[in-house]
Parts: structure tokens; C-alpha cells; sequence
């Protein structure tokens, strides 16, 4: 009876020794965030944007909604009002000789401007 505790024992002891601990891993951040919704809200503070764009972006002044005309015309050709601005991680844009843009959910176009934000483009609502 006691070789068998002992060789439990013993096996204990190297599984103890064997057992690996995985490192905390924190999720990635998204590729794309909405910073202002079709109405007008912010949805992303300034912390949440690299360093050099986030020094650059003026809420006051992005920070406006579509018109209730504008809506209405969006509702109706898209059943939903897109986001007005997005962020796009710099791996998932593309870039064009009219410049760089990206698509959010395979319907509608982005056209990045100096500030580093993607605009929705406004053949959509007007």
C-alpha cells in the first residue's frame, strides 16, 4: 500500500512541475469604432485614438447630425443611418488615387480627411 502513495506522490509532483501557466492576454482593440453616430452623439473619447490623432480631433466641430431630410432619404435607401464618423486601424484601409478610404459592412464608403477620421461620403445623403 505505501509504494502506491509513494508513486502517487511522485506523479503529483511532475505534473506540478510540468504545469505551465498562461499569461493574461487582454483583448486587442477593435479595427473600427464609431466616434460620432448618425445623430450627432460622440460615442468614443479622445483617450481611446493614438496619440497623434487624438491631439488633431475638435469635437465642437465634427460633432454635428444628419438633417431630418438627410435621414429620411437614408432610411429609406438603406433601411438604417450609417455612423457620420468612423476610426479605421491604418492595417484595414485602402487606398485609392482619390485617396484613403475604407467600407464599413460592405455598404458604405469612408474617405479618410486630414484629421485622421473616416467621413462618411456624402453621395449617401445628399
Amino acid at each position: 500500500m505505501k509504494p502506491i502513495i509513494a508513486l502517487v506522490l511522485v506523479m503529483l509532483s511532475f505534473q506540478a512541475c510540468t504545469y505551465k501557466t498562461n499569461p493574461v492576454k487582454t483583448p486587442p482593440r477593435p479595427a473600427t469604432f464609431i466616434v460620432v453616430d448618425g445623430m450627432g452623439n460622440i460615442l468614443t473619447p479622445k483617450d481611446r485614438f493614438p496619440l497623434a490623432i487624438g491631439q488633431q480631433v475638435n469635437y465642437t466641430q465634427i460633432t454635428r447630425a444628419f438633417t431630418p431630410n438627410q435621414r429620411k432619404n437614408l432610411l429609406y435607401r438603406f433601411n438604417s443611418i450609417p455612423p457620420k464618423i468612423i476610426y479605421v486601424a491604418p492595417a484595414y484601409t485602402l487606398h485609392s488615387l482619390k485617396g484613403t478610404y475604407c467600407i464599413y459592412k460592405k455598404k458604405f464608403w469612408y474617405w479618410q480627411h486630414s484629421n485622421g477620421l473616416f467621413y462618411l461620403d456624402e453621395t449617401y445623403y445628399r
